[in-house]
């Protein structure tokens, strides 16, 4: 059984392409690389085909993770039914999902942040508009919540 993950925030530039990498590494590193697929998209075109944000790839980079080779794309109808979990980063674009949805689909449709450990926030913060610092707090999210993420995956395939 292949358990697939896929990360939503609006570009698909910043927060989701950050989050795929931050938890296809955590994936690995836990032994379930062939057992988990991870990706990310955007609910708007805007970017659709361009690299990551710089700022985003440079916060990634002095981290040791490597968005380089990330193209964005649109999240698309069949994504719903491909993908086990879907996960938004902010209610925005959870909303923008849940329209997209089938009743049957819902359930898998959540925010990351529901998973994390340390941070009470329920979104992360789009860091596109904003300074410099906002790259790093995103990628402090999403490494707590790619923990919590990791663990459910784990209970899931575990349990069949």
């Amino acid at each position: 059984m292949i358990y697939r993950v896929l990360l939503v925030c609006m570009g698909n530039i910043c927060r989701s392409p950050t989050a795929e990498v931050v938890l296809r590494h955590m994936i690995k590193i836990n032994g379930l690389g062939d057992r988990v697929e991870v990706d990310s998209a955007g609910t708007h075109g805007y970017h659709v085909g361009e690299a990551p944000d710089s700022r985003t790839q440079r916060a990634a980079s002095a981290r040791g993770y490597n968005l380089s080779q990330l193209r964005a794309r649109k999240v698309a109808l069949q994504d719903l039914d491909y993908f086990d979990l879907i996960l938004a980063m902010d209610r925005s674009n959870l909303d923008n999902l849940q329209r997209m949805a089938m009743p049957e689909q819902l359930p898998k449709i959540q925010l990351l942040m529901d998973y994390a450990g340390n941070f009470e926030d329920d979104e992360v913060p789009d860091p596109y508009y904003g300074l410099g610092h906002g790259f790093d707090l995103v990628l402090d999210m999403v490494e707590d919540a790619a923990k919590g993420v990791v663990e459910a995956v784990q209970k899931k395939l575990s349990s069949g």
